[in-house]
């Protein structure tokens, strides 16, 4: 098992055994001083854990939390709350805890850690259900989100096998819906189909051994990826038709979701062929809905309502309700369609998916042409080198056996890549557009660059990144009299404890007022917009420069008409480049984000096309008249930019490299 710490936009989470005793620190960190405590009274070993860890911070306790979130809980919750005057969260549980933690969090903005105990995932989603008056609401915001998860594989040890299971596939649903989400996208689907394999794995192994901690590993780290896809897109038939059965009926929420699951699919697969494929490659099956059935039937899951004490003669009442709102879904929902699907999961029938392509079908076994190519680089004299050519082969020969891919397909694929090639020069990098697009750019850059607690996040480079610019002295004017809102900035370099960095090489470029940069236009004479400066002895870099806009990277290639096919634009959140060198420490290569600005936030298509925006990154290009630092006469207005880089040391392969 792998521990990690990785923080992504406002949430930061903690992995691995043992991490509960960081639940003070984390508290503190977020400024709590006396603290809430929600559990449950299973929990009780773990809370005098979490009580001896918290200390003298802990002020009170509440562990009435219930399924679904009733507000009425809620309510009791709260004036414990106020009572004590708490100003902070820290909840131990699963779902039905990190739910009340969410509704206290949405009616005081109080900072919320959260120790799951299962795998339902909630945690690391801005979603909140709650129930009244016999309906169940769910609801999305910022505030919703905890701001740490400490999750502890120790904690879930002790976790039933049969709750685990339900909890497993309820995490399971988080990731399945997320494939077919009209708001997915590529990165979306990497981490859901990652946790569909995990849990294929976890599942049997846990029911071999319930002590087993590399299984339990697994699950816990699918359900937060799971969770993270959950939070990132829209929900479809299946959550919301178990939201109506929990919330209208008072069935109990995982094992819903573990009963309906297969179902939903089944209903949803002739709408959406190449999810249900794909999801059913990851469980290694070879149709979804019914590989999903027999997973958890294998597992000792229900697989029925009728055992969840479903009544009959509610189904017909629950169609109505789950028909009644519409929501994105792959398919056409209708009462009929809902009943049908009901009336099968009531029965606890094993569903099927849709019939496979007698083509797919009848592919022949490739598996030994993918093992001589793999054996061809047994002699590969550079281990890295093999292990990276060896899983290439064998997922693109999955890829293609996955998708039956044509001669014709493959063809196009290989014409898209000549011209890719063929329209890059040294101004111009469609691959880098391609991997920016795809959110290959973004992966990689995070599991380079996001390991470094307490230091500022790292960006994609870009296409148009130019080694070498010019040099410039504090306090000049890199825009060069091109036209745009004057941007006074003022940045520091320090080390992660917030030390100066003198004599770091910081490297600046943006794009212009109408969103081109300096290599797309010909007609400038020489470098503009781009500079190199050192830092001096507070670690501080002073320039003049324009305020950067929105701008599309350039569309008129493949890669543009690859955006336009999929119906998704080409802009870019207006930023501006950095990328900061120093001996001693770690290069970082990032961008500040104009806050307010257009393509920052909204659905996954809505925003920056490269997938590139993080939320620590988004910052005040402050609105200014008057008089400015260094006393230039501006006419109206100007903005100012004040930024501390925090930039992480590490030992240099070379002492005596400088940028």
């Amino acid at each position: 098992m792998r521990s990690f710490v990785r923080t992504v936009g406002p949430s930061r989470v903690l992995f691995g055994a043992g991490t509960l005793q960081q639940v003070r620190a984390e508290a503190e960190r977020l400024g709590g001083t006396r603290v809430l405590l929600l559990s449950g009274p299973s929990l009780r070993k773990h809370a005098d854990r979490v009580r001896a860890a918290l200390g003298d911070l802990l002020v009170a306790e509440f562990d009435g939390a219930a399924m679904h979130t009733p507000v009425e809980v809620t309510a009791r919750a709260l004036a414990v709350l106020h009572e004590q005057r708490a100003d902070c969260l820290v909840a131990l549980g699963g779902g039905s805890t990190t739910g009340l933690a969410k509704a206290l969090a949405l009616r005081t903005d109080l900072p919320q850690v959260i120790l799951p105990t299962t795998y339902a995932g909630s945690e690391v989603t801005p979603v909140l259900g709650e129930t009244a008056k016999g309906e169940k609401v769910t609801r999305s915001s910022p505030a919703i989100l905890p701001e740490t998860v400490v999750y502890d594989v120790e904690l879930t040890l002790d976790l039933p096998v049969a709750m685990s299971v339900t909890s497993g596939v309820n995490a399971l649903a988080h990731a399945v819906e997320a494939l077919y989400s009209p708001d997915a996208d590529p990165v979306t689907d990497a981490i859901a189909l990652e946790a569909v394999s995990a849990i294929a794995r976890a599942l049997p192994a846990l029911g071999d051994d319930p002590s087993d901690l590399e299984a339990r590993a697994d699950l816990l780290r699918a359900a937060w990826l799971a969770g993270t896809c959950l939070g990132t897109v829209g929900m479809g038939l299946h959550h919301k038709l178990c939201h109506t059965l929990g919330g209208s009926f008072g069935l109990p929420h995982a094992e819903t979701h573990t009963v309906v699951l297969p179902h939903a699919m089944a209903y949803n697969a002739p709408a959406a062929p190449e999810a249900m494929a794909r999801i059913a490659a990851a469980l290694g099956v070879p149709e979804a809905p019914g590989g999903v059935f027999d997973l958890i039937r294998a597992a000792g899951g229900p697989t029925s309502l009728r055992e969840l004490g479903m009544a009959e003669g509610d189904l017909d009442r629950a169609a109505e309700l789950a028909a009644s709102k519409p929501y994105p879904n792959p398919r056409e929902l209708t009462r009929d369609g809902i009943a049908g699907l009901l009336r099968e999961a009531w029965e606890g029938r094993r569903p099927t998916g849709a019939p496979a392509p007698a083509a797919a079908a009848a592919a022949p076994d490739l598996s030994a042409l993918t093992g001589e190519v793999v054996a061809s680089f047994d002699n590969c004299p550079d281990p890295r080198a093999k292990e990276l050519l060896t899983d290439l082969v064998r997922t693109l020969h999955g890829y293609a056996v996955r998708n039956d891919v044509t001669q014709a397909e493959w063809q196009r694929a290989i014409g898209f890549l000549t011209e890719a090639g063929h329209i890059t020069s040294d101004t111009r990098q469609e691959f880098i557009l391609l991997s920016d697009t795809l959110g290959v750019s973004s992966v990689v850059d995070a599991l380079s660059n996001s390991r470094t607690p307490g230091t500022t996040p790292s960006a994609v480079l870009g296409p148009f990144y130019v080694p070498g610019p010019p040099a410039a002295e504090h306090g000049s004017d890199i825009a060069l009299g091109l036209a745009g809102t004057p941007l006074w900035s003022d940045v520091r370099i320090t080390d992660p404890q917030g030390a100066p960095v003198a004599g770091a090489v910081v490297d600046v470029w943006q794009s212009d007022a109408d969103g081109f940069y300096d290599i797309q236009l010909p007609d400038l004479d020489g470098p503009v917009l781009r500079a190199r400066f050192h830092t001096d002895d507070d670690g501080r870099v002073t320039f003049w420069s324009i305020l950067p806009s929105p701008y599309p990277i350039p569309d008129d290639g493949p890669v543009g008409r690859m955006l336009e096919a999929v119906g998704r634009h080409p802009y870019r959140a207006a930023h501006l480049h950095f990328l900061i060198k120093a001996p001693g420490y770690r290069p970082l290569t990032t961008q500040l984000f104009v806050k307010g600005g257009a393509y920052l936030d909204g659905p996954p298509g809505q925003r920056d096309t490269v997938f590139g925006v993080k939320e620590e990154l988004v910052t005040e290009f402050a609105p200014r008249t008057g008089p400015t630092p260094d006393g230039r006469p501006v006419e109206g207005e100007w903005r100012l930019l004040e930024f501390a880089f925090r930039i992480a040391r590490t030992v240099p392969t070379d002492p005596t490299e400088t940028a």
